[in-house]
């Protein structure tokens, strides 16, 4: 079992060799790789936010585990937010560092979902955000057609907004906020506005309602997000799809161009991908770290 030095904290890793992507041969230790190197862009936008990890000790094929409380057999530099749940207190760990990260992925923690708000004000949302999610045989060709129309909505209403590919089959579309006194109601009560006025306006294309039998061919606009007791998963991480792919922050003219072409396969990247449009491009979702917008009524 290999002792590494990550930023001075010192860490066993275990079963490198292990294959945890079948259909390409992506080990536990290219996982490993890509969250040392991802770390240093995803690490600000996971800080002091409460974070569940999602594990498949067996490989994207077999049996994955959400982990929410802290394990018990954590290292001790890993730092914890204790959040009062429905059934009593839940400590869970902040990803405030590479090691951090370094040590999740080692759990074989290969997705990564926090939450909008940072600890200790739990109450706070810092962002909006909108998942884009197609029932088929919609799929990211459709998302991108609603993104599309979500940035338009939103540029009228003076709003900057930030796109993600899932890494899976949808989108993200995120309107920063980072400012005080803001709380869910606010953002949930909003978004739920924004879907069905956009339902209303796409009813060919667009759906509101978790009902499944509604959602064939459209693409949910899903609000529920907003909700202090839910997470999104993290610009950067990684997804449990066949291929290693991660959720990436694309530009709008990206998804334009990938609508003209008819070609949505241009927005899904695999992990080594993201890290050469990091390195080319920087973090493109830097700005919504800090960028200070307020919500205004819709009605």
């Amino acid at each position: 079992m290999p002792l590494v030095d990550i930023e001075g904290r010192k860490l066993k890793l275990s079963n490198l060799d292990k294959v945890l992507y079948p259909a390409t041969g992506f080990t536990k230790a290219h996982v490993i790789d890509y969250y040392a190197r991802v770390g240093r862009w995803m690490v600000p936008h996971l800080r002091d936010r409460p974070l569940t990890l999602k594990r498949y000790p067996d490989g994207v094929d077999g049996e994955h585990f959400y982990e929410k409380n802290a394990p018990s057999h954590r290292p001790a530099w890993v730092q914890t937010a204790r959040v009062e749940g429905s059934s009593g207190p839940i400590d869970y760990c902040l990803a405030n560092d590479v090691p951090t990260l370094v040590w999740a992925a080692n759990l074989a923690a290969l997705e990564l979902h926090p939450s909008l708000s940072r600890a200790p004000k739990m109450e706070e949302p810092t962002q909006v955000v909108f998942d884009l999610d197609p029932g088929a045989p919609a799929g990211l060709m459709e998302c991108c057609r609603v993104a599309v129309v979500l940035r338009g909505m939103f540029e009228a209403l003076k709003l900057k907004t930030f796109a993600k590919t899932s890494g899976s089959k949808g989108m993200q579309l995120y309107i920063p906020l980072n400012s005080e006194g803001v709380t869910y109601e606010d953002t949930k009560g909003f978004s739920r506005q924004v879907a069905q006025l956009l339902e209303q306006q796409l009813p060919e294309l667009v759906v509101s309602s978790m009902k499944k039998e509604l959602r064939v061919g459209k693409v949910l606009v899903d609000w529920s997000q907003n909700d202090e007791k839910k997470t999104t998963v993290a610009v950067y991480s990684m997804r449990a799809r066949e291929r290693p792919t991660a959720s990436a922050p694309v530009r709008w003219e990206e998804i334009e161009e990938a609508l003209e072409a008819r070609r949505p396969e241009r927005l899904i990247f695999e992990a080594p991908q993201v890290l050469d449009r990091l390195e080319r491009d920087g973090d493109l979702f830097a700005r919504v770290l800090k960028l200070k917008q307020r919500l205004p009524p819709l009605l």
